[in-house]
């Protein structure tokens, strides 16, 4: 089992996040204490947008696992679910939400005050089969909420065609009807408007700041991948637009000062997988050896423009799309992405996470090892864990093989 721990964080934005997190969770709870509607739905869906148009409380408790995680309460909630008789093989988020709503929700010791309960729960059919399964299981532990269950075609980005797009449109459109007669509230297509430029001003600031991980050296890392929370829960708010400007902003001034994460830059290292998020400062571990994580699979789910002349379409479309930049890729594409990623970020190493937790992401993972050998020269490294259950986690292991791999990239590098 691994110890947990944070990562250490080297921009004065990425320290704010904590701030910007409470916020959230404060937010969460003062709409139900003022009878604000309050919605529990997936990520990624195009339904955030709508929600915050109509000054409805999204609430996502996918994301609230991670949190979980790294507080160390997730091992209290997967004993309640195993013990329930969810297998330890199943999705840690799906066994870490179980777990949770069948505890004490907002008892003490629980941080941020926990989750409200949902007064509606938007079920999106699309995505993993876990991430369906925990609406399922959902709807049977807060029987008092509205459901609204969407059907969304699982399709991969270079299949979507236009008859996908009409009926992701007449889905979107399903949705509104919904929140309209359940909450009694009207959508303001100004407001909808808005809500989607404001959307895809913050994808535009997150590829920004991705792109500025391409300078040497590197001035932001994976240790500060902890800002993507407001690209989960702010899409769609100038306090997510605001906040990724103050992180751009910050990261382009030390790009052109030439400050790296580390003061002697010697590898650049690819990340394939969810980060283990009970202890994200594993990537430190590498920076200690001279290796900086510049780039990873995981932060790709957020690049998604959206054009907001016509923001039923762009919600659609962002609805068909996100799941598949993560869960619905054929091995094919996902090694290309890799491949694409390693050359336009310099990378000398590639780390794979192959995560018990999440099988979908992980499938494919030996062909592209091949591929980057290959086709790039470039050696790669497995690690066995989980993103969710430490558990499923030794760090001496862990450090055993990171070690061996990074003496080995730095004697490639001195040859």
């Amino acid at each position: 089992m691994g110890s947990t721990g944070k990562s250490k964080k080297r921009l004065s934005t990425a320290r704010e996040l904590t701030r910007v997190v409470t916020d959230y969770y404060l937010e969460c709870h003062r709409a139900r204490a003022e009878g604000r509607p309050v919605g529990w739905m997936p990520p990624m869906n195009g339904g955030i947008e709508i929600f915050y148009a109509m000054d409805l409380q999204p609430v996502f408790p996918e994301n609230w696992s991670p949190v979980c995680a790294a507080f160390s309460l997730a091992p209290g909630h997967f004993e309640i679910s195993e013990g329930m008789g969810y297998s330890r093989d199943l999705c840690g988020y799906l066994r870490n939400i179980v777990g949770y709503v069948h505890s004490d929700m907002n008892g003490p010791g629980v941080p941020l005050g926990g989750l409200p309960e949902p007064d509606m729960l938007m079920s999106f059919g699309g995505g993993c089969v876990p991430a369906m399964k925990i609406f399922q299981i959902l709807e049977s532990r807060f029987p008092r909420a509205k459901v609204f269950r969407a059907d969304v075609p699982q399709v991969a980005c270079e299949d979507i065609r236009e008859h996908h797009v009409d009926y992701a449109v007449s889905e979107i459109h399903r949705l509104i009807e919904f929140l309209e007669r359940t909450t009694g509230r009207k959508l303001d297509q100004e407001r909808l408007h808005r809500t989607v430029e404001l959307s895809d001003a913050a994808c535009r600031l997150w590829d920004e700041i991705m792109s500025l991980r391409r300078c040497r050296p590197a001035p932001i890392s994976a240790s500060e991948i902890g800002i993507m929370f407001v690209m989960v829960t702010r899409q769609g708010t100038q306090t997510a637009v605001d906040f990724l400007t103050r992180v751009r902003d910050e990261v382009a001034e030390r790009a052109e000062q030439g400050i790296g994460v580390i003061e002697d830059e010697l590898v650049r290292l690819f990340w394939d997988n969810i980060p283990l998020w009970y202890n994200m400062g594993l990537f430190n571990e590498f920076e200690g050896l001279g290796g900086v994580v510049v780039a990873e699979t995981y932060s790709a789910a957020w690049s998604l423009r959206l054009d907001a002349s016509d923001p039923g379409r762009a919600l659609a479309l962002k609805r068909l799309m996100s799941y598949s930049l993560v869960s619905c890729l054929s091995i094919e594409r996902r090694k290309e992405m890799v491949l694409k990623a390693c050359r336009d970020y310099g990378i000398d190493g590639a780390v794979f996470h192959r995560n018990k937790s999440c099988v979908p992401i992980t499938l494919g993972q030996d062909e592209i090892i091949r591929a980057l050998d290959e086709e790039l020269g470039i050696p790669s490294v497995t690690i066995d864990a989980d993103h969710m259950d430490s558990r499923n986690f030794s760090h001496a292991q862990f450090k055993a093989r990171t070690d061996a791999f990074m003496e080995m990239l730095l004697a490639r590098k001195n040859g």
